[in-house]
């Protein structure tokens, strides 16, 4: 029976994955409007951009939590919250996304100890209504602009188990930053996607 895929982008379920062109060195898309990080539509559903999606395609989404550390950055993701190598301590938030029970994607959120502080993010597994980001904006933190950094390759073993691959399909990795509006950056999330349910799907002007 065929998968329709669950896509980061757009809002069009599609019947078979659609990579981004250039997927080995992955574009970077500047200055388009993206409506999985829109303040009104998180308050109008209380629902994180995960959420939104896969309910939009008709299908159950869950996501677990399931680990809150305290630990050094890795020098990409330190290189990208512009932290210093010497004092690059980070929150890590690993969260697991499922839809349909099915298994999709892992997510590892990086977040700067200075930006965390005290407050849910630093400790918390549930975050609520509206949940990460709408935690970000009450720290003074709203995200105003992303950039994704695209890129596939094949899983490791562990990867391969943890997501209940087949043999011979690839991962989707996609490294995001979040920028508030004076283009501060204040997180970094690695995705690692099942490419078999995963689609990547672009749609932006082209200028003169």
């Amino acid at each position: 029976m065929s998968r329709e895929p669950f896509h980061r982008v757009s809002h069009v379920v599609r019947r078979r994955p659609v990579l981004a062109a250039g997927a080995v060195e992955g574009p970077v898309i500047e200055g388009l409007p993206d409506r999985r990080y829109s303040r009104r539509l998180r308050g109008e559903t209380g629902l994180s951009p995960f959420r939104i999606e896969v309910t939009k395609q008709g299908r159950t989404p869950k996501t677990e939590c399931r680990s809150v550390t305290t630990e050094q950055a890795p020098d990409d993701v330190a290189d990208r919250l512009r932290l210093d190598s010497d004092n690059a301590t980070v929150v890590r938030r690993e969260n697991w996304y499922f839809a349909d029970d099915e298994p999709v994607q892992v997510g590892v959120t990086y977040i700067p100890v200075a930006v965390a502080g005290d407050s849910p993010l630093a400790s918390a597994k549930t975050l609520g209504k509206g949940s990460i980001y709408a935690r970000f904006e009450e720290l003074g933190y709203p995200i105003a602009r992303i950039r994704e950094e695209i890129s596939a390759r094949m899983p490791n073993p562990e990867e391969m188990a943890a997501l209940g691959m087949p043999p011979g399909v690839p991962v989707i990795e996609v490294l995001h930053t979040g920028f508030d509006e004076q283009r501060r950056p204040f997180e970094v999330t690695r995705f690692v996607m099942r490419g078999d349910l995963n689609g990547l799907d672009y749609d932006m002007p082209v200028e003169d």
